[in-house]
């Protein structure tokens, strides 16, 4: 998986001592000049929605039972060569409506990429990394695996990583997977380009303060919003800075959007923050966290300029886990309590309040497609969810996940279409190797 491909990266001291199993935490065969690491996933997963698409889709019986599969080598040759090659699995049965696109790819290649390894003087390393390959950058609200869904995002392309001192420098040049049922029928998405640099400095003992500084550009020849569709070229220049003291933790990024939709300017924008404080010497080390977010929407259907905002490949459980709600067009005030009963076992209920911040623009889905247009309603309030989330991670091999989300539409939704309310249950068990 992504994590195991970056932990595999971030141990290339190992290879200027010695190439062997040795230096390897996982299942591993020595190879001349080398080795061979393998591993992958087993994820089984139950959903049941009560009321899918507000009572207009049709009801599941029983629910959904979504499983995962994934099978990766990694292949290590001297110092400077690495191939990585994962096979990924994803089945759906059960659902009354047919499985989504993010719900069923039968065998699939997620990764499959080489990658070249340099040392360009003491302070600087070079990984060039070509192929098909996962990618998340920062907090993932620009660029993300989407592991929620049953079916992980990969792209096509070329990737450069550098590395200098507390600098880790990614540019970028790919195309997502356009995603397709079968078996080895998917294609790259021609019609979708990301490019662009982000570079993240960590924070230190010394240095409390993470920096990201990223400028990424989405190209987009069929994009649709409520205002309608054409070609865009988005642009995003934006900056993190998070970290954590004393028990408490932030995360604040804003950022600015410009470009070209269907021939026309296109200026949007986001402020995204989190900000939370950690009890770690109370029992149960309770936790509280506040995210306060807004992001801008399209001012003027009637006006051929565009102000909306848009997340590019973001999380596809972006606000909660029933995944219904996305990032443009909005403002909300999400608050978050964690406990820890156990050192394995935590505990989470979180609140979630979501209005439009234009009311010219229509309400849209975590994927970026239009959820509900604009028309009908000057309402700016579209739904409250309460969610309670418990995780019990048995080993490092084993974790269950349980949550349940009450979704309850408000009056813009209530005006515009179905609103009935949203039951949603998940149960997860993950076995990793």
């Amino acid at each position: 998986m992504s994590t195991a491909n970056e932990r595999c990266r971030t141990r290339s001291i190992v290879w200027a001592s010695a190439l062997s199993c040795a230096a390897v935490d996982a299942a591993c065969v020595d190879i001349p000049d080398g080795y061979v690491q393998l591993g992958g996933e087993v994820r089984q997963r139950y959903e049941y929605t009560h009321n899918p698409g507000f009572g207009a889709e049709p009801q599941d019986t029983h629910g959904a039972w979504l499983q995962r599969y994934a099978l990766h080598a990694d292949v290590q040759w001297g110092r400077h060569l690495r191939a990585f090659v994962e096979l990924h699995s994803a089945l759906e049965s059960g659902r009354a409506s047919g499985p989504s696109r993010v719900d069923e790819n039968e065998l699939e290649f997620q990764n499959a990429f080489l990658e070249g390894r340099y040392s360009l003087s003491r302070d600087w390393d070079l990984h060039v990394r070509a192929g098909r390959q996962e990618v998340q950058l920062g907090s993932a609200r620009l660029v993300s695996v989407r592991d929620g869904p049953n079916v992980r995002r990969t792209f096509d392309g070329l990737r450069v990583l550098a590395k200098t001192g507390a600098w880790t420098i990614n540019a970028l040049a790919l195309s997502p997977r356009r995603d397709r049922p079968g078996v080895f029928d998917d294609s790259t998405h021609d019609s979708q380009l990301l490019w662009g640099v982000y570079a993240t400095r960590e924070p230190l003992e010394t240095r409390k303060l993470g920096l990201d500084l990223y400028y990424l550009t989405r190209e987009d020849d069929e994009a649709a919003y409520d205002q309608g569709n054409g070609a865009e070229r988005r642009q995003t220049l934006g900056v993190r800075l998070f970290g954590s003291k004393a028990g408490w933790q932030w995360n604040i990024e804003p950022m600015l959007q410009f470009g070209k939709f269907d021939g026309r300017r296109l200026r949007a924008w986001t402020i995204a923050s989190e900000t939370g404080y950690t009890w770690s010497d109370r029992r149960w080390q309770p936790s509280v966290r506040l995210s306060a977010n807004i992001a801008s929407g399209d001012r003027d259907r009637s006006d051929p300029d565009l102000e909306s905002f848009h997340p590019l490949f973001p999380r596809g459980n972006y606000f909660s886990e029933d995944a219904i709600l996305g990032p443009q067009n909005f403002y909300n005030m999400h608050v978050f309590l964690t406990l820890n009963p156990l050192d394995s076992l935590t505990v989470t209920v979180d609140y979630n309040g979501f209005w439009r911040l234009s009311t010219d623009d229509g309400v849209y889905a975590p994927n970026g497609s239009l959820l509900r247009s604009a028309h009908g309603s000057d309402e700016r309030w579209v739904a409250t969810a309460l969610s309670l989330t418990s995780e019990w991670t048995v080993n490092r091999h084993f974790s269950f996940t349980a949550i349940y989300t009450h979704f309850s539409p408000r009056r813009f939704l209530e005006q515009t279409g179905p609103s009935e309310a949203v039951d949603f249950v998940e149960l997860t068990a993950r076995f990793k190797f």
